[in-house]
């Protein structure tokens, strides 16, 4: 049903409003010296990196901004914050800001990471007799509908000749898919770093396809649009810190592993297997970046999973 993700967006949107009040952001305005960036993130991510080393607060500082951090435990319900006011800036995958965009969020892509289709992938049980992706013709499938891997599915698919209607497809979040996934109850798995990752170490987990020459699976930095625009100079600072950030991470990927193994309650060994597969390195959105969103967003429509068409591109601020 097209309306099912929209609606789910606005209802906990409206919901979230009464907790907003408390978390708004404080004097954008007049007075440069009262501004506090109130930065949405999750538990695994470029962003809890930043976080964990402090970078931002100093830079920042000499621009008279505080920083305030407010963790969400998914891309959604970080875009439900920040369609709220609760947050002004905050880090997603794909398919996130898509659904916000079609639910008439005021939010603006700022930058990305490069893609990073390896992190990705569908996955079997090590002794499972599925040995190509042909052989899912009439297998269950899991996944997490509206993400990220749900565009992977549909293109993997594509480039072997089937069809979604060839396979049964079974909608389940992360944690309980790897639950079906380990019990016996779905076939295969299309899924994302860490979780990815934990399956391959934990489990032995192999993989029939990951999104490389396949899909780009890009992370997105997305901010509140009025936010963005009154104040480019902090976005611009918090863009350059986050590349930094990455080229960090990329020379001492052992370092921010060890970062993220206490937030996210993953062992060393996933850690560094997921940073592997990072795209490092974060930049302003390009044309070519913005159009392969809008291929995503198309595949979405066409799948009935948004009501309408989007154009990507007005969510983009005009340089």
């Amino acid at each position: 049903m097209r309306q099912s993700h929209i609606q789910l967006f606005t209802k906990t949107a409206v919901l979230s409003a009464a907790v907003a009040g408390v978390m708004m952001l404080s004097g954008c305005g007049k007075k440069q010296e009262a501004v506090t960036l109130n930065i949405g993130f999750q538990k695994y991510g470029v962003l809890p990196i930043l976080k964990e080393r402090g970078t931002l607060e100093t830079s920042l500082k000499e621009q008279g901004v505080n920083v305030k951090w407010v963790e969400f435990p998914a891309g959604p319900q970080l875009l439900e914050g920040l369609n709220v006011g609760s947050v002004s800036f905050g880090e997603a995958g794909e398919a996130p800001p898509i659904f916000a965009q079609a639910a008439n969020s005021n939010l603006v892509y700022v930058a990305n990471q490069p893609e990073a289709p390896k992190a990705e992938a569908l996955i079997v049980q090590k002794d499972s007799n599925i040995q190509s992706v042909q052989d899912l013709k009439g297998k269950r499938v899991a996944l997490n509908k509206g993400s990220n891997v749900h565009y992977l599915l549909l293109k993997v698919l594509e480039a072997n000749n089937l069809k979604l209607s060839d396979i049964e497809v079974v909608y389940l979040p992360p944690s309980d898919a790897r639950a079906a996934f380990e019990r016996g109850a779905v076939d295969a798995w299309v899924i994302w770093d860490p979780f990815f990752a934990a399956a391959e170490h934990q489990i032995g987990a192999r993989v029939i396809a990951t999104g490389e020459n396949i899909v780009s699976n890009h992370q997105f930095y997305l901010a509140d649009r009025k936010f963005a625009e009154a104040n480019p100079q902090i976005i611009e600072a918090v863009v350059n810190e986050l590349n930094l950030t990455t080229e960090w991470v990329s020379a001492h990927q052992d370092e921010a592993a060890k970062l993220l193994e206490k937030p996210t309650g993953l062992a060393f060994d996933v850690l560094k297997t997921s940073i592997s597969r990072m795209g490092f390195g974060v930049k302003p959105l390009t044309p070519e970046v913005a159009q392969k969103q809008q291929q995503v967003a198309d595949a979405f429509y066409g799948q009935q999973l948004i009501p309408a068409k989007l154009n990507i591109q007005s969510a983009i601020i005009a340089k």
